[in-house]
Formats: structure tokens, sequence, C-alpha cells
């Protein structure tokens, strides 16, 4: 079964975007923690909490993805930076503890801004360390990046490098996205057995545990992040549904976080089944 949903806003609560994710034909959402340019947050509704996660169970849903917001950079060497980070995952973690639907937090490793990767990866990990007490119930997964800039994340081994030196390394894995894997030079449409292949010697499939699923609007390699709607860009339906059945990934939860509105993501996801139904029948 595919596992497939859309990043949805939260303004309205998490009982109607559940609902809204349900109208679209899917079976999971992805919505950000908090203003994803800022700090502030909703009030905390319990029982809004309450009935997404009943409507969660109700419909089996595939675990929800909290998305953290831009303000996040673990990897910067300016205290204030990087204690407002620590402090916003904190509360991001403790807010999150109140929802069984929802594993996972999604989070952009950071820009280590001209510190050097080694400083920046050294950063992260510190960080989480002092973040993370062993006792939560939510997983953050580290977003692989397009390599734009002094960003890190957009190789496997950076990737491996953080989590190495968490000392609750089995609450962090990492959230693959199609869009940055072909901006940062793995070939998915032409080499995907390779690419899967190599994340899973340098860090283990098993640490794999959602995708963002993305067209590209840039070239292979371009180490740019422009998204673009399903078969409109660089990557292609095709190497999108193929990457989708992939054996090894095809029960992870995907999640569309294409340049539309809730009506775009409605035709992404009627498509993307189609197109797996057609070649399951064609099979």
């Amino acid at each position: 079964m595919l596992n497939i949903g859309a990043h949805l806003t939260i303004s309205k609560g998490y009982e109607k975007a559940a609902k809204e994710a349900i109208s679209i034909g899917a079976n999971t959402f992805q919505f950000f923690t908090r203003n994803p340019r800022g700090a502030r947050a909703k009030t905390l509704d319990l029982e809004d909490i309450q009935k997404l996660d009943k409507i969660s169970k109700d419909h089996g849903f595939a675990s929800l993805l909290a998305h953290a917001p831009y303000t996040y950079n673990l990897a910067s060497g300016e205290e204030d930076t990087w204690s407002l980070g620590k402090k916003l995952l904190r509360d991001d973690l403790d807010r999150l503890q109140h929802m069984e639907s929802c594993n996972y937090i999604v989070f952009h490793p950071g820009s280590h801004v001209k510190r050097g990767i080694i400083f920046g990866i050294d950063r992260i990990a510190q960080g989480l360390n002092d973040i993370l007490t062993g006792e939560e119930n939510t997983m953050l997964l580290l977003e692989g990046m397009a390599g734009k800039g002094t960003e890190i994340g957009s190789r496997f081994e950076e990737l491996r490098l953080i989590i190495d030196q968490v000392n609750q390394r089995d609450l962090v894995g990492v959230c693959l996205d199609t869009c940055h894997l072909y901006s940062a030079g793995y070939d998915i449409v032409n080499l995907l057995d390779d690419v899967l292949e190599e994340f899973d010697k340098k860090i283990g499939l098993n640490k794999l545990k959602a995708i963002h699923l993305n067209d590209s609007m840039m070239p292979f390699a371009s180490h740019k992040d422009r998204h673009a709607k399903i078969g409109e860009g660089t990557i292609g339906l095709k190497a999108i549904t193929t990457l989708i059945k992939h054996p090894a990934i095809k029960s992870l939860p995907f999640f569309l976080e294409t340049p539309n509105e809730v009506e775009g993501y409605r035709d992404e996801i009627k498509l993307l089944r189609s197109e797996l139904n057609k070649e399951s029948l064609e099979e």
C-alpha cells in the first residue's frame, strides 16, 4: 500500500488537517511545528490532538511527520542562534510527546556559515546531545540537503558523522528528499539501486524513516533546491514512480512538498496512485 501525504497547514487545527488529508486521498500528512520562519507556536490543544489521533487510527494513517522551522541552525557558531535552535527543538519534542500519531520530526541539519563542515557536524551533534534525554517518543530525522552554500547534509557521509556522535543515536534517523538527492549528485533517475545501496552501506536503510517526494526544476548535480510538481521537472514521473515502488523503501511514508495548493496535491496523489496501479496491472 502506498503511504502518501502532503504538507498541510494546521492553522485551523490538527483535526481539520487530518480530514483534509483524507479528502485528497492521503493517508498521512506533514505539518510545521511552528511558524516556519520564526519561533511562535500554536497554543497546545490536547482535545484537538486527541481527535487527530483518533482519525489517524480509524483511517489507518502512516505516521505523520512534523517539520521543524527553518530557524533551527544547530550547526551555527553563533551562541544565540545555536541556543535558540536547541530551545525550539526541545520545546517541539515536548509538545509532540502528546501526539500518538506522529513518530518523527524532520529538520534541516544547518549551515556552518564558513566555519567548515567538520565544525558544523560537531556542533549539530553537540546540540543534539544537549537536547536528547532518551525518554522521547519522537525520532529526530536529519534531512538530506541539496548542498547549496554552506549547508550540511548533502552527502551521506556527513549524515553518518552526525549520527555517530549522538549519544542517543537510536533516536536519530534520516529523511531523504528526491529533489535534494538529485541536486546533490545522487542519480536516482538512472542509478536508483546504486544510490540506495550506497545509503545502506554508509548509513543503513534501517535509519531511513521518511521521504519528501518532489520533482526538481534544476538539472542533475546543480546543488540548487528548487522543487517542481511531480512529472514537471528533471526527475520525471517514471523515475519517481520507480522510486516509490522500490522494494527497499516502498513501505515508507512519502510526503509531497511540491509547489501546490491542496487541490494540486489531490491531483498528484491521484496521478501517483493511478501510475502505480497501471504498472501493477501491466506486470
